[in-house]
């Protein structure tokens, strides 16, 4: 196997999203994107005791052409969409859309959880869907920790949580639109893996707490994303402290992408097209 080298690091700079703080490590002003992947978002809060669900969290809104998903770390959140779905996914979770031709939805925490309080983290990741099925149905998925498999590595100092596409032969999440590996990753301190990725796939690793080591590349701060070259196919890891990240590969798409605000399309008449659509009202309604 060879190693994937280093390409750039991406620090994760804290924007405002309509009044919600995040941090956004992809795209920069440098890097657009990392194909199939469009959009990564970081959030942490800590929700006071008391509120109401409608005051916090994202209210309804449209997708088109994408796959907006969601990883729960801390928390809950309460899914309802226009085809219907109405789900709550907790920490170790993940919520998985693929929003095709269009749908409207919102993300919550759940009344009972804004009642009592706390800390609500989330990672968002848009993933970009290949040009022949962007107009196909939505379909929702919500995938809650039990569903998902782990492997344990290292004496059990390292666990893989497979949630998309297939890793040593066992099977993650497989209602994808195209093909995908992700992984979320514990380590404790000095735990050390070795990630094995399909030739050919482009990859990126988001570290959260702690500083860990790349391979020949050496050390990684916390709150970067680390951005790989395209030849190579595995990645050594260690971590210096206990630390959590998300592992993003898949095999690029390679077509042209036009986006505005939240479609994701190849032209400029498609966008045209959906954000008429949405006016139509042809993405459904959505009364949170």
């Amino acid at each position: 196997m060879v190693e994937k080298k280093v390409k750039q690091l991406l620090y994760s700079q804290l924007v405002d999203m309509g009044g919600i703080p995040v941090r956004q490590p992809l795209p920069t002003q440098q890097v657009e994107m990392i194909d199939p992947f469009l959009l990564i978002h970081h959030h942490i809060s800590t929700i006071p005791a008391g509120s109401h669900p409608r005051s916090i969290g994202v209210g309804p809104h449209p997708h088109r052409g994408f796959s907006p998903v969601t990883f729960i770390y801390q928390g809950e959140v309460n899914h309802k969409d226009s085809r219907g779905n109405d789900a709550i996914v907790g920490a170790g979770g993940v919520q998985w859309m693929n929003a095709g031709m269009g749908i409207i939805h919102s993300e919550r925490p759940p009344t009972t959880f804004a009642e009592n309080g706390g800390v609500q983290e989330i990672i968002q990741l848009w993933i970009n869907t290949p040009a022949a099925l962007k107009m196909q149905q939505p379909a929702y998925f919500s995938l809650d920790e039990a569903s998902i498999p782990v492997l344990i590595e290292d004496a059990g100092k390292v666990k893989l949580k497979l949630v998309a596409g297939t890793y040593k032969e066992i099977k993650g999440f497989q209602q994808t639109n195209s093909e995908l590996l992700i992984l979320n990753i514990e380590m404790e301190k000095d735990g050390q893996c070795t990630l094995q990725i399909p030739t050919g796939f482009n990859a990126c690793l988001y570290n959260f707490d702690a500083v860990i080591d790349i391979g020949s590349f050496g050390m990684v701060e916390p709150l970067y994303l680390v951005s790989f070259k395209e030849e190579g196919n595995k990645i050594e890891i260690k971590a210096r402290e206990k630390t959590r990240l998300l592992f993003l590969s898949g095999a690029p798409l390679n077509e042209p992408v036009v986006s505005y605000g939240p479609f994701v399309m190849n032209n400029q008449t498609q966008i045209m097209e959906a954000m008429r659509d949405y006016q139509m009202g042809k993405m459904g309604m959505l009364h949170d």
